[in-house]
């Protein structure tokens, strides 16, 4: 058979579904010009995802195959190349609202064959017996537990295959006027080079490795680096999803706890369950008729780490200079975003999605609503989280926030801490509160409960 091998979130050649099947193969990777148009010229994932690709390109070579670069509309693409005589496009199934209509549009042009790999299970694979989708995680939980079998850890081998004879050089270039190819450079697709640093898979589990005994304690405290940091590499698929349980089952065996961290691959696939489901969850409330109120002086703070609240301006700052936060972080601005600035959601899920190298539609947009009390499995409305006992709790010596906080160096960890004293004191170069917090919690919960 010939088909079309088109890499998007899975850009790796190890445990690859797209490379264990086999016949000539035409492998692609696209640059979507409509999704590359909402973006920065400095946005820092075309930077990651260009040096990916690179990689992978690379990887293939090495395996006898090669990679061809698109900068294009998809459906342009794929009209181009249905007139070469293949028989379909295989790719790995991406679930958001974008991706399906896109999908389902190239489908008409050439027949489609999704592979699954993204995720552990497939969207419909964890279901009530009735075929509905669970609205609480604790059940979906459950079920996927019971569900979970050793062939959703089963690895794909390479299968060898015919690269299609065609001209593999530089990033070809599709419009209205004729194809151009372009140098294989970053500024080709209009972005500037500003690759992060981003430790090596193999660090990371190695790493992780050292923390899983621990990882339900640790993972919540900001110095104590007890997370696993591959949200980054679960997004793009540089690791497979597979090889990640592959490992965990592995430690497993050396008398390691896997459990806590296995539950929070779980929430992954719960908010990829809930968006596929319910897809109006990108932009709508699934409860409750509040939707914020739109300040833009407050925004504005908000985005420029000026809310006077320190664990909320560290972690925006440290956003806005490396492109991540700390999980616990993100929960603490999010409840802060939506609850004390009593800002829609949207707005902060949007802030987020600009600056988050990690950056997944159906984790981010699910946690938000989490957090705004508005979504399908949510924190109860009435439940807003005081920053400073949160920053008191999770950063005790105030080391993440001074880390991007600097002008705080000479203030105690009880002041940042404490409301009361930030009100009181004046500190050279670094605003007040721009809200008290306990009033701020009232009008949230009074505004809820009445909408």
């Amino acid at each position: 058979m010939r088909r079309i091998l088109w890499f998007r979130r899975d850009l790796r050649v190890e445990d690859n579904p797209l490379l264990s099947l086999g016949g000539e193969v035409l492998p692609i990777f696209i640059f979507d010009r409509l999704i590359l148009s909402r973006l920065a010229v400095a946005d820092r994932r075309l930077s990651y995802i260009f040096a990916q690709v690179i990689r992978l390109k690379e990887a293939l070579q090495a395996k006898g195959l090669d990679l061809k670069l698109y900068f294009a509309d998809p459906l342009d693409v794929f009209a181009s190349l249905s007139k070469l005589g293949f028989e379909e496009v295989a790719a790995s199934g991406d679930y958001d609202a974008y991706a399906r209509e896109r999908d389902l549009r190239v489908s008409h042009i050439i027949d489609f064959n999704y592979l699954h790999d993204t995720y552990i299970f497939r969207p419909e694979e964890v279901c009530k017996t009735d075929g509905s989708p669970y609205l609480v995680f604790t059940p979906f939980y459950k079920r996927a537990k019971a569900l979970f079998r050793a062939e959703h850890m089963q690895k794909h081998p390479f299968v060898e295959q015919q690269l299609f004879p065609l001209d593999y050089e530089g990033i070809m270039q599709l419009n209205n006027s004729e194809p151009i190819r372009l140098p294989l450079e970053l500024t080709s697709i209009g972005f500037r080079f500003n690759l992060p640093e981003v430790a090596s898979t193999d660090e990371k589990l190695d790493a992780l490795a050292l923390r899983l005994n621990d990882y339900a304690e640790n993972r919540d405290f900001l110095s104590l680096e007890g997370s696993s940091d591959l949200s980054l590499e679960l997004r793009f698929g540089t690791l497979s999803i597979r090889a990640l349980l592959r490992f965990l089952r592995d430690r497993k065996r050396d008398g390691l706890t896997t459990e806590p961290f296995f539950r929070q691959l779980i929430f992954r696939e719960f908010y990829a369950s809930l968006l596929y489901h319910f897809p109006h969850l990108a932009t709508q409330n699934f409860r409750y008729a509040f939707k914020g109120v739109e300040n833009i002086v407050y925004f504005q703070a908000f985005c420029e780490g000026r809310t006077g609240v320190p664990i909320v301006d560290a972690g925006v700052r440290e956003l806005l200079e490396t492109g991540k936060m700390h999980n616990r972080v993100r929960m603490i601005c999010a409840s802060f975003f939506t609850k004390d600035l009593l800002l829609p959601w949207q707005w902060g899920e949007t802030f987020f999605a600009q600056h988050l190298l990690d950056y997944d539609a159906a984790s981010n947009i699910l946690s938000w609503q989490w957090s705004a009390g508005t979504g399908v499995d949510p924190q109860p409305y009435f439940r807003v989280f005081n920053p400073y006992l949160q920053s008191k709790k999770f950063d005790k010596e105030a080391r993440y926030i001074k880390k991007w906080l600097p002008l705080l160096t000479d203030i105690t960890p009880n002041d940042i801490h404490n409301e009361a004293y930030l009100l009181a004191n004046d500190i050279e170069g670094y605003c007040k509160p721009i809200v008290i917090h306990k009033e701020a919690a009232k009008t949230a919960i009074r505004c809820f409960k009445e909408s």
